[in-house]
């Protein structure tokens, strides 16, 4: 279940709003921003009582929105469960749109909104429906696992959802169903590094389509050429760089990064493990590698654990949710999104297979 933020905000004044965020907020954001931010909140928090709205963020928010707007925090799937789990008649979606789509297709008669209309993914946008279909007909047969960091025109070919923390169970089980062959789509390094977990092959398809990789009888992923944007700028020589300086730094990474960088991580996760790693582990300090606004919430909820981030590195789909478009959205109802009845029929029943295998 995601993390419930929600304490009775909207019965905040401006003043108490700014209070809190100071002494939350103070390691993270300038001083000089936090009326403002302080201001934007409360409006939110009374407007989305008035519109019965329910406030969704992902761990990727910035931090004022992240701890003084959503209603529940969390990964892709802990916010895909909590979308389910509330009487509001309209869902605000603070991430990205195939995060916003994942709760449409999960509650078509709500209303859900995402506050920008820039809020796209590069990972997602580099694999369409049509190249799924054409994986299909290059491997009969074979079950398709497409990770949530999609679009919902590309699940609904597929036959199975993951999260970058369910990838390798989901695998695993069609593995143990008798299948030798799993097509994992369509983060290459996700792949690579689920393929390197269980033990088993990792094959990709000829960059054009139509061209056949052929594949052996033994237990392999057939990935797919897409990466995240900001998870591939992370390298080794980062790595090794800080270590050389802190030698007993823990490293955390996800899982989106090359396998190169995993191999020299002590810890790989999804945004949820990632934290939880930094709440349980005693360490003198962590270097977390991944979008840096995480990095910023960890800190404000952890002040005693030292953190050292590449912090240069935000996703620029991520950083257009800003407080002032989701008050925008919820005063105007707009950026809502929209799915053909069908797409969403058929989109849920890998999101469903997900859900009940975790």
């Amino acid at each position: 279940m995601a993390k419930v933020l929600s304490e009775n905000r909207e019965a905040l004044s401006v003043d108490e709003t700014l209070r809190l965020m100071r002494r939350k907020l103070s390691k993270v954001v300038p001083d000089v921003e936090l009326p403002l931010k302080a201001e934007f909140a409360h409006k939110i928090n009374r407007l989305k009582i008035e519109r019965n709205a329910v406030i969704l963020g992902h761990n990727y928010m910035e931090p004022a929105l992240y701890h003084f707007v959503t209603d529940f925090t969390g990964d892709s799937l802990e916010l895909s469960r909590s979308s389910t789990e509330t009487d509001a008649e309209i869902i605000v979606f603070c991430g990205v749109q195939f995060m916003a789509e994942t709760a449409k297709v999960l509650n078509p008669d709500k209303m859900v909104l995402l506050p920008s209309d820039r809020a796209g993914c590069s990972l997602a946008a580099g694999i369409t429906a049509e190249d799924v279909r054409q994986l299909k007909r290059d491997y009969p047969g074979v079950p398709v696992v497409t990770y949530v960091n999609t679009y919902a025109e590309v699940k609904a070919e597929s036959d199975y959802c993951c999260t970058s923390g369910t990838g390798k169970a989901v695998a695993q089980y069609l593995f143990d169903h008798g299948h030798s062959h799993v097509i994992f789509l369509p983060d290459e390094y996700l792949g690579r590094n689920t393929a390197n977990e269980l033990g088993v092959n990792f094959a990709l398809p000829g960059f054009l389509r139509g061209q056949r990789t052929e594949i052996g009888p033994e237990r392999t992923l057939i990935g797919w050429r897409a990466r995240c944007e900001v998870h591939e700028l992370f390298n080794v020589e980062d790595i090794r760089a800080v270590r050389k300086q802190y030698p007993e730094v823990v490293v955390v990474a996800h899982p989106e990064c090359s396998p190169e960088v995993i191999a020299e991580s002590d810890i790989t996760g999804s945004t949820k493990q990632m934290i939880q790693a930094v709440q349980e582990i005693d360490a003198p300090k962590f270097l977390l590698l991944t979008e840096c606004s995480m990095g910023d919430n960890i800190v404000a909820e952890n002040p005693d654990k030292d953190m050292l981030r590449l912090c240069s590195f935000r996703c620029p789909h991520m950083s257009t949710i800003t407080m002032e478009d989701t008050l925008e959205a919820l005063e105007k109802l707009q950026y809502q999104i929209e799915l053909p009845d069908d797409i969403i029929e058929r989109a849920r029943i890998p999101i469903d297979r997900m859900l009940e295998i975790h």
